[in-house]
């Protein structure tokens, strides 16, 4: 969608914001906001739903024609989706090639058995931010629990001791790292460069892994001190195959689209000259989609030839993978639909006025709305597209480098605290055996550190590039 539509779509539905207009709006935007998570959080209504009533709900309290904010809606639906929704396919794809060829166990059986004793919290926090690179926060919990379990109980480690740093390295990758839906959603919302997006939030997430695992599990070991409980490990994918892809080649076709990706932002430094033969080049093989439909198909023989797939086997990975997105995708969707309605309202316009008025850095605001929605709703994915949605507007006078920077200060709120209404903190709970306070005291004091490390890196790197 352009910004040409946008404007237009907005002067059609509501009248230019006075200074009287904006407390009616804030009104507006404030109830929008409170019937999603009353739908999301009293009512259990689907988030795709919630963010769907919630938008029309904010249209309505705006007082803007219901036929435009339909259109709104829709139209925002459809660009965001237009984004994305092919990247987080081709990224769900490659994450169960991974996952039942057998690759990431190679992965995490390799590194395991080089470490040992006071490494082995640190071999977990890399296995998980590999692994994480590619697989869904969700995905990458069960791929892992196993592993967790097992090491806890052989080694006799704690159990917060190796699953804080498992649990830590994708938390920062889902939160902070493209390929995942919520930081492509904001660089798709704010228009960020996606190779400088994802070379800072590397940047970003290993001092915050760091602190947010190994460092914290010791914490976390003293305050839970439980071992792994005692029941049947869940089944690993490879244990049913005969063969799998050795480690050179699974990190290979792991990294491939995340080398391609900053080779173009690279290149792009480098060169500077869009008409150059050399940056054209990078240009399509660093595009998000290109990168990863690469890495797809490499994938099918460095993972799936080696552990036996035939052609039909592989599309039937291919089919389990894009199977579960489906909500994913609608949610992400709903949220951009949601983004545009705010922007159509005026919301933009008025976030910019407040901001003046109150002087709050932009990234502060950001990270401050982030984290308002993230407790709200428990969706680290709502609170991204929604915030997102609010502080786009702040990205038009901003540098290229700070406009990635506003992506990471969303991603680092939306990670804020994870309580009782986040489906996450009932996952960890569930499999590592916990009490409620036990997972509020681990889990979620972690997401909190995962949420003010990051953020308070972003800001610093702000004074300096």
């Amino acid at each position: 969608m352009t910004r040409l539509s946008v404007e237009v779509l907005a002067a059609d539905a509501v009248a230019p914001i006075t200074s009287s207009g904006h407390a009616r709006l804030g009104i507006a935007v404030l109830l929008g906001i409170a019937v999603i998570v009353l739908l999301i959080t009293t009512f259990k209504l689907h988030a795709f739903l919630a963010l769907t009533i919630g938008s029309l709900a904010l249209g309505a309290f705006a007082g803007a024609p219901l036929d435009k904010v339909i259109t709104s809606f829709t139209t925002g639906l459809g660009a965001t989706v237009a984004g994305v929704g092919v990247l987080i396919a081709l990224g769900a794809v490659l994450g169960r090639l991974l996952a039942d060829s057998g690759g990431a166990d190679q992965v995490v059986d390799t590194i395991l058995a080089k470490a040992g004793g006071r490494a082995m919290p640190w071999a977990m926090v890399l296995i998980a931010s590999v692994i994480g690179l590619p697989l869904f926060f969700e995905v990458g919990i069960v791929l892992l629990i196993p592993v967790v379990l097992m090491v806890a109980k052989r080694g006799h480690y704690s159990l917060m001791r190796i699953g804080i740093p498992a649990l830590a390295g994708l938390s920062v990758m889902h939160g902070l790292v493209p390929p995942h839906p919520g930081p492509l959603v904001a660089i798709d919302a704010v228009h960020a460069n996606l190779g400088l997006t994802l070379a800072l939030g590397v940047l970003v997430a290993i001092p915050t892994v760091i602190i947010a695992g190994p460092l914290f599990s010791k914490v976390a070991a003293r305050w839970v001190d439980v071992q792994a409980p005692d029941r049947m490990f869940p089944q690993r994918p490879s244990e049913e195959l005969e063969d799998r892809p050795g480690f050179g080649a699974t990190l290979a076709t792991i990294l491939l689209p995340v080398v391609l990706m900053l080779a173009k932002a690279l290149v792009d430094v480098v060169v500077d000259d869009p008409a150059h033969t050399v940056q054209r080049v990078f240009d399509v093989i660093g595009s998000p989609l290109i990168a990863l439909l690469a890495a797809v198909i490499v994938g099918m023989f460095t993972l799936g030839r080696p552990a036996g797939f035939t052609r039909e086997r592989l599309s039937e990975t291919a089919e389990k993978g894009l199977a579960p997105i489906a909500g994913i995708l609608l949610i992400v969707g709903a949220g951009g639909g949601f983004k545009q309605t705010l922007i159509d309202c005026g919301v933009g316009q008025m976030i910019l006025d407040i901001s003046k008025d109150w002087s709050i850095p932009a990234l502060l605001l950001a990270w401050l709305i982030a984290v308002a929605i993230r407790l709200a709703t428990g969706s680290a994915t709502v609170a991204t597209v929604s915030a997102a949605g609010l502080v786009a507007p702040l990205a038009a006078d901003m540098s290229t480098a700070h406009t990635a920077l506003l992506v990471l200060a969303i991603g680092a709120g939306s990670l804020f605290f994870s309580h009782v209404n986040d489906a996450g903190f009932w996952l960890v709970k569930e499999y590592f055996g916990l009490s409620v306070g036990q997972t509020l005291k681990t889990w979620s004091v972690m997401e909190t550190i995962i949420s003010v490390v990051a953020g308070g890196l972003v800001l610093l790197l702000s004074l300096v590039i």
